[in-house]
C-alpha cells in the first residue's frame, strides 16, 4: 500500500514563498517517478512539475517554469519537495503529490497510480 501526505500549504502574500512536502511510504517508492499537480475551484487538476525516480529529469509546466523547484530525498523517509517562489494569485490551488509506478513519468494524470488527499495553497494579492 502506498501512502503520500503532503504539507506545507497556507495562506501568503503574492510575490511570496512556500516549500510543500509529500512524506511518501509504501513499498517499491524508490523506484516511482513523482509529480505535483493542482487543481483551482472550478478547474481541472492541471500538471505542475514531475521527477524521475533517482531525483533527476525535472520537468514543469509553462506556468510554473522558474519559479518552481522540484526536488526529492529517498534517503530514509522519502520525500518530495516543491519549492514555489514568487507566488501569485493564479497559483491558489489545492497542490496534489502524485506516484507513478514508473521510472520517469510526465503531465498526464493517467501516469500516476497513487494520489495524496492534497494541501491549501492560497495566494493574496
Amino acid at each position: 500500500q502506498v501512502s503520500l501526505v503532503e504539507s506545507g500549504g497556507g495562506l501568503v502574500q503574492a510575490g511570496g514563498s512556500l516549500r510543500l512536502s509529500c512524506a511518501a511510504s509504501g513499498r517499491s517508492l524508490n523506484n516511482y517517478a513523482m509529480g505535483w499537480f493542482r487543481q483551482a475551484p472550478g478547474k481541472e487538476r492541471e500538471f505542475v512539475a514531475s521527477i524521475s525516480w533517482s531525483g533527476g529529469r525535472p520537468s514543469y509546466a509553462d506556468s510554473v517554469k522558474g519559479r518552481f523547484t522540484i526536488s526529492r530525498d529517498n534517503t530514509r523517509i522519502i520525500t518530495i519537495y516543491l519549492q514555489m517562489n514568487s507566488l501569485k494569485s493564479e497559483d491558489t490551488a489545492v497542490y496534489y503529490c502524485a506516484a507513478a509506478r514508473a521510472l520517469l513519468a510526465g503531465a498526464g494524470r493517467h501516469e500516476y497510480a497513487y494520489w495524496g488527499r492534497g494541501t491549501q495553497v492560497t495566494v493574496s494579492s
